[in-house]
């Protein structure tokens, strides 16, 4: 069996490994260029995707390009601390979640597919995709043409694939957030946040979050609740220009962003985030869609790579263990959308919560303080982080 993966980010080449252990050989078409592989800032992998890096035997590969992350602490406006809560339960070793650049892993896991017999084209763009009953296609922008056994989108929100399998689907949805990101580089202030941890500050203004590596540097991260921002006034708007918008939406705010800001290195700038909840169609024929492609939960959720990387085990898994191309697509649905879906649902309401109303600010440390004490608990979110995937279990 031969399968075409449309999209080279995280998804299209873990999964390409995950077939490539059940004997299915893939190529992976990635529309970005090698010199763009580094565009992007920071995240973190909670348990279950570092528990899937594991199953793909490529978390020692990632892990040497990141750091440990246990715990997000959430502190308030004012600088009061709100409450605590791990990535997820750990890993039988101890390891919880690793947070690394993102489009780090994405070129780490291309490079080991290529490594391990996989064809991976970067700087290629499909225009169309078919399904001709007895094998797929893919048409790349400069005329060829592709063929294979089963045809994979895991190409994004704005999926191609998805809008082929139904031209129906909706569209990924605008949570309201645009995100900056970028690095303080040898900081004092490294030293005065918690190891392993990110600080989450529910600003007046912003949300943001900082994370200490364990090189003296710090990472961080804002989300403004605004309007979606044009790829136009991205164009034409300055580094220095964004910092000064950055500076005055945390000016009023405890904690070091302002210091971070001021002295750090912008490297995401204006990226609007989407989600993408009940896609009615995940397949048809001998195509499928995974990941951000099916499924997106917004940048809130902390688990939109994760659920990328188990999707990928988990179809791999349901064609080993059924007789054709259309069982193992609806073993894979079964297997998977209720979890995603509620996760998706989760990560919505994460996101309308992270900066409140005129009213809301009034409130605000005092409403968390009580979120994060009887609604928003260890117990209460475990399911999400603490999954695991038996690579030795049959798929139903």
């Amino acid at each position: 069996m031969k399968a075409l993966i449309v999209g080279g980010g995280i998804a299209g080449p873990a999964t390409a490994l995950a077939l490539a252990k059940v004997g299915v050989e893939s190529v992976v078409l990635e529309r970005r260029t090698d010199a763009q592989a580094d565009d992007g800032s920071y995240f973190s992998l909670a348990p279950n995707g570092v528990d899937a890096l594991r199953v793909l035997d490529v978390f020692d590969l990632a892990r040497d390009d990141g750091f440990p992350t246990r715990t997000n602490r959430m502190v308030g406006a004012t600088g009061s601390f709100l409450g605590a809560l791990s990535l997820g339960p750990s890993l039988d070793d101890g390891w919880v979640g690793l947070t690394m650049k993102r489009p780090h892993l994405a070129s780490r896991l291309a490079a080991e597919a290529s490594r391990r017999g996989v064809d991976v084209r970067t700087g290629v763009s499909v225009t169309s995709v078919g399904d001709h009953g007895d094998h797929v296609s893919a048409t790349l922008d400069d005329g060829t043409v592709l063929r294979g056994d089963i045809l994979i989108g895991a190409d994004g929100v704005r999926s191609l694939v998805r809008t082929a399998i139904d031209p129906t689907a909706p569209p990924a949805r605008y949570v309201g957030l645009t995100n900056f990101g970028g690095i303080t580089r040898a900081t004092p202030l490294a030293a005065d946040l918690v190891p392993e941890a990110w600080e989450f500050v529910f600003g007046r203004r912003a949300f943001t979050g900082a994370h200490p590596t364990p090189d003296g540097d710090v990472v961080w991260f804002v989300n403004v609740p605004e309007p979606a921002i044009a790829r136009s006034v991205r164009a034409a708007t300055t580094d220095d220009e964004w910092r000064a918008k950055l500076l005055e939406l945390v000016a009023d705010d405890a904690g070091p962003m302002r210091e971070l800001i001021a002295g750090g290195e912008l490297e995401l700038a204006g990226d609007n985030t989407y989600d993408l909840g009940h896609t009615p169609v995940w397949s048809r024929g001998r195509m499928i869609v995974i990941g951000d492609a099916a499924h997106a939960p917004s940048p809130s959720s902390g688990q939109g790579a994760s659920l990328a990387l188990e999707d990928a085990v988990v179809l791999a898994q349901s064609i080993r263990d059924t007789s054709s191309v259309q069982d193992a697509f609806a073993a894979f649905e079964k297997a998977r959308r209720e979890r995603v879906e509620k996760i998706v649902a989760a990560g919505a309401r994460s996101s309308s919560s992270k900066v409140p109303g005129r009213i809301g600010r009034v409130f605000q440390d005092a409403i968390l303080r009580l979120v994060f004490r009887y609604a928003v608990t260890e117990s209460r979110v475990a399911w999400i982080g603490g999954s695991r995937i038996d690579w030795d279990a049959r798929v139903a």
